[in-house]
């Protein structure tokens, strides 16, 4: 194994989504050293790349932190599961695979709360510079990146019934889901290349892994970050079981997403002062809004019984069934082992008030009690809908200043009466669009939450019955100017010279829609920033006087 050096130019913490497309284009100069810090293993685990495989990859501590919330009084006192991915990668080697950018009216509320630069005419380019899309270059697509977007494999009689079932409501059919507007209803795209997972290690490291001037390193903890005054120099790393102190000349940039950066700004002294004088951590530098704004998408999994149509209840109940499965995704790379874990998707409104889709349904032609769980014996679709744009706000607080220990995760599900009214309206949309007549011919009959749900409250109790995360923490080192900001629009983190943050973390609001790509583009950006940043120090450097002739 290659050994550390005592210094770089760059020191990345993170090999998720942004970690590894900030390391392909941070060391694209050989004259840059790069290293790029994972906390687990290598993505050579085959369940990773087997889109049905994030089964067996959520929950394992092989690619996953296996994080748990705490009690949610809004969900009746249940603890969530709370995966968020361990390996190289990152999260994108376990999550649902779907390619989604939110609405451009998401990009400019973050440019109207004071980050220019930001906005949806901003960004869009920067989604595009790193996309490989399946319908190449267009004036919304990118065809040239690194970051595979593939149509799905196979489709599903009850899901043709369920988007029929859309536009009869209202909801019509579109085509794309990326172009700002994102209402309608269609089978998501997905980061898959020929039916096989695209993760963010094999987009942006797999063909730069050569570069003398880069070192990925795995299986490492990242204690904290070392100051000096009001700089970042560097990371204290537990490496091959030894504490090791690491340097940058230039920056240290954390990627390791809305639950990790904020822990690790808070076991270096960096956050709010209650919470590090509890611990006797010692304030280096308080930043209050450090682990708090925690934002996440709460879905609620409506499921159906139906008649006469198979789902994959059936299909995977019997070893015939299961065996088909693998021979025809041996052969021909489709099937239900190609699955996303959602192939169709759905924006709408829960009500006439909202200017643009507050909803997204994730639904599967499939059903269980919860995930983990075997499937249901008897045929049924879930239909997941989650209030895209929640109010409830959340934190993430250390207990211990071990790197090891999992932190304090209190998302605060409907704690927020708007959310409640959001999660009783989507219940009744959802009914509504199920009773639809395209749907008709399956008897489609309501097991989860169940008919008797009927009134105001009970549908809120409902929703706190049957409501999970889906996966999509953010906010927690948010960007901005005001008191709570940890970051300013060039993801620099206020009053810490030499320390950026390019994770979900910096989003001020959700975006509406899955984040994974959102954290590419932002990953994208704060390439740029860096690169801009280092071509003006150059060439200031470059025109400076020279002083003995002045």
């Amino acid at each position: 194994m290659q050994p550390l050096l005592d210094r770089y130019d760059y020191l990345i913490v993170g090999a998720g989504p942004a970690g590894c497309l900030l390391a392909n284009r941070l060391s694209a100069d050989p004259a840059v050293r790069v290293l790029l810090i994972e906390a687990g293993g290598r993505d050579n685990y085959p369940w990773i790349h087997i889109p049905v495989g994030y089964l067996y990859c959520i929950g394992n501590p092989r690619t996953d932190w296996c994080f748990e919330t705490a009690s949610e009084p809004g969900l009746n006192g249940r603890s969530l599961k709370y995966p968020r991915g361990r390996v190289l990668g990152g999260s994108s080697s376990i999550n649902g695979m779907i390619y989604m950018r939110g609405q451009s009216a998401d990009y400019d509320g973050w440019a109207a709360q004071g980050n220019p630069g930001w906005a949806w005419n901003d960004v869009l380019p920067l989604f595009k510079r790193c996309e490989n899309h399946f319908a190449g270059d267009s004036d919304m697509h990118g065809g040239k990146g690194e970051w595979k977007v593939s149509e799905q494999r196979l489709t599903w009689q009850i899901l043709e019934a369920f988007r029929e079932g859309a536009a009869q409501y209202g909801i019509p059919s579109v085509a794309d889901f990326n172009t700002g507007d994102n209402f309608g209803c269609s089978y998501f795209q997905v980061n898959q290349s020929g039916g096989v997972r695209w993760n963010a290690a094999k987009a942006f490291l797999r063909d730069i892994k050569q570069r003398p001037n880069l070192q990925v390193i795995t299986d490492t903890l990242v204690d904290r970050v070392e100051l000096k005054d009001d700089r970042a120099e560097g990371l204290r790393l537990i490496y091959q079981g030894q504490p090791v102190t690491v340097r940058a000349n230039r920056e240290v940039i954390l990627c390791a997403g809305a639950i990790g950066t904020p822990a690790l700004l808070q076991r270096s002294g960096i956050g709010p002062r209650p919470l590090l004088e509890k611990l006797g951590i010692g304030v280096r530098h308080e930043l209050p809004g450090v682990g708090a704004n925690l934002q996440d998408h709460l879905q609620l999994r409506l499921i159906y019984k139906v008649s006469g149509v198979k789902t994959l209840n059936q299909i995977a109940a019997s070893l015939w069934g299961k065996m088909g499965m693998g021979l025809e995704y041996m052969l021909k790379r489709s099937g239900p082992l190609s699955m996303a874990p959602s192939q169709l998707g759905a924006f709408a409104r829960s009500s006439p008030e909202h200017a643009t889709a507050n909803l997204q349904y994730h639904v599967q032609p499939l059903s269980l009690e919860r995930f983990g769980d075997p499937l249901h014996e008897f045929p049924a679709f879930t239909a997941s809908v989650c209030n895209l744009r929640p109010h409830s706000r959340g934190q993430v607080q250390i207990n211990s200043i071990n790197p090891a220990a999992a932190p304090l995760i209190a998302p605060n599900y409907l704690s927020d009466e708007r959310d409640l009214q959001v999660a009783a309206d989507a219940i009744r949309l959802t009914r509504k669009i199920v009773a639809s007549p395209a749907l008709a011919a399956y008897e489609p009959r309501e097991y989860k939450p169940g008919p008797a749900y009927q009134s105001q409250a009970d549908l809120q109790r409902a929703a706190g019955e049957i409501g999970t995360t889906i996966f999509h923490p953010v906010g927690t080192c948010k960007m901005g100017n005001d008191a709570a900001a940890v970051v300013d629009a060039q993801l620099r983190v206020h009053g810490i010279r030499g320390l950026r943050i390019a994770d979900a973390s910096i989003m001020p609001t959700i975006i509406s829609g899955n984040t994974c790509s959102p954290v590419v583009m932002i990953a994208e950006k704060a390439s740029e920033l860096i690169l801009q940043q280092q071509a003006s120090a150059a060439d200031n450097k470059v025109h400076a006087p020279d002083l003995l002739h002045v």
